[in-house]
């Protein structure tokens, strides 16, 4: 059995880390406030984009297009969206399993664009191949980022360097939800259109496709990289949220372990002193 001493000193222990992970806790919220705001500010224009693209390559059915067909090289780019920062539950593993479980994201045909240090030590420690570090983008996300990165895989994809692009991160639900998810960048995939879609559809247009498919989609790619950044960014900081506030409670339930087994320490030492004094002074008289 531990020591009154040691138990004590244990206690104290599991206190200075309770009011470490209580400010953490307060952080994360505060942080998860205005990053959840500007996820939320921005999420309308960015299913605006994804939905018009697709429902322009819906009307205009098989298009000749570099951002649409095949390429001919089998390399995969995978942009993979993490933190710099650990103590976040399972957020940053849960990205990389996914990326690793994913049929056909063989190490030899896959290059990835590692935005955030927990993914990229992950995947690089297995055996990927790091094309891009761009750690320095998840301590504050925003879109000349997405569109930096967006010029540099457009131009690996025409050049044919790369032939498909996708992007893994974490969607942000709410709070307590948050998803990962992994979505094919390029070459775009036209989806078919219900007919109460085709009714809803937000434009028409004559002509000129290819002239508008390239003004479009750079955009529709750039706007899906912020998106998953600055969703990214909400989910980490609830993950590190709901991390800290398990740790707090976690603590304080020892804590309330570790009084129990110091009184009972306590109450066991004053009783065998009561019988060492008794026994003693039985012993003189």
């Amino acid at each position: 059995m531990a020591s009154m001493r040691d138990i004590k000193r244990r206690k104290s222990s599991v206190q200075s880390t309770q009011q470490i992970t209580k400010a953490m806790k307060l952080v994360s919220t505060v942080k998860l406030q205005r990053a959840r705001a500007d996820a939320e500010r921005s999420k309308a224009y960015f299913e605006c984009m994804y939905s018009t693209v697709h429902s322009i390559l819906a009307r205009t059915g098989s298009v000749d297009h570099k951002y649409l067909k095949e390429a001919e090289s089998q390399k995969k780019a995978v942009i993979v969206i993490t933190s710099n920062r650990g103590l976040a539950g399972g957020y940053n593993s849960n990205i990389v399993k996914m990326v690793k479980s994913q049929e056909g994201f063989d190490k030899d045909n896959v290059l990835i664009y590692a935005i955030g240090n927990k993914g990229k030590d992950a995947l690089a420690k297995d055996g990927y191949e790091i094309k891009m570090d761009l750690w320095e983008v998840m301590e504050a996300p925003c879109y000349r980022d997405a569109m930096h990165l967006c010029d540099e895989l457009l131009k690996a994809f025409a050049e044919g360097e790369i032939g498909e692009i996708y992007l893994a991160y974490t969607a942000f639900k709410n709070t307590v939800s948050h998803v990962p998810t992994l979505l094919k960048l390029l070459p775009v995939q036209a989806q078919e259109l219900t007919e109460e879609e085709e009714s809803k559809a937000l434009m028409n247009f004559e002509a000129e496709e290819e002239e508008a498919l390239n003004l479009l989609i750079p955009k529709y790619i750039t706007s899906l990289i912020y998106g998953g950044l600055v969703e990214a960014l909400a989910s980490e900081n609830g993950a590190r949220m709901q991390a800290m506030d398990n740790a707090t409670s976690n603590a304080e339930e020892m804590i309330s372990d570790l009084t129990l087994k110091y009184n009972r320490a306590r109450q066991g030492s004053i009783t065998q002193e009561l019988t060492e004094i008794i026994a003693g002074a039985e012993a003189i008289s």
